[in-house]
């Protein structure tokens, strides 16, 4: 019975782990080239897949929520210079779009820190087919939620995946979700970018391994009151 139990504890610890894995964001991976096939440009000169933002394909998406954690390196916009943190450097640009052409192959605009970590959820259908969604303003937002719901093909800020008070963020995965991108904030031209972003992207846990849980306690309560009867 004890070494059932250890194994369904063993299982639900690897239920919530099992995914979990480090990805290498380079500061040319422009996410309006995500899903985008070889030989597709965004303004002005970024080519697929020279400056594809990096696909997460060793995550789970079903869990339905992701965080971000240990994440170490960092980007920079302009050759020579290096590097700014997770999080990015200051907001710029005029009103709103930092994205300097705004939604681009059917993946909405964003105003973001420059140089911070982002990302972007698509389904299987090729973004440029699709009209892109309204964009997010994380002026507006800001940078501290706990929680962010972005839509399919709505770029979105990461960052270094904690608030400024240390607290992990949520990220959840939107219905119809079966890919995730990653890359950074620009306002044009990543291919001249410098700098590496390392970020750990895992699952959060999941009922299920409650449930098993659960279940393990529940066996265990069963066998001792067989043995006492």
């Amino acid at each position: 019975m004890f070494r059932f139990i250890g194994l369904v504890l063993t299982f639900s610890v690897l239920t919530v782990n099992a995914y979990a894995t480090v990805i290498t964001v380079p500061g040319t991976a422009n996410p309006w080239l995500a899903g985008m096939p070889d030989g597709s440009t965004a303004w002005p000169a970024d080519l697929a897949p020279a400056n594809s933002p990096v696909l997460v394909s060793t995550v789970s998406l079903d869990s339905g929520v992701l965080a971000f954690s240990n994440g170490t390196g960092g980007v920079f916009n302009i050759p020579g210079n290096c590097c700014d943190p997770l999080d990015g450097g200051v907001f710029q640009g005029q009103a709103f779009v930092d994205h300097q052409v705004g939604a681009e192959n059917g993946i909405a605009a964003i105003r973001a820190p420059i140089n911070s970590l982002l990302g972007v959820f698509l389904d299987d259908t090729q973004p440029s087919l699709l009209t892109a969604p309204a964009g997010l303003d994380f002026e507006v937002i800001g940078l501290d939620f706990l929680s962010l719901a972005p839509m399919l093909r709505q770029v979105f800020f990461i960052g270094n995946g904690f608030t400024s008070g240390a607290v992990a963020q949520e990220f959840v995965i939107p219905v119809g979700a079966t890919r995730l991108f990653l890359g950074t904030m620009d306002g044009s031209e990543w291919a001249n970018n410098i700098g590496a972003i390392d970020i750990v992207v895992s699952p959060v846990p999941v009922p299920a391994a409650g449930w098993l849980f659960g279940s393990a306690m529940g066996l265990l309560g069963m066998r001792w009151r067989n043995n006492r009867g």
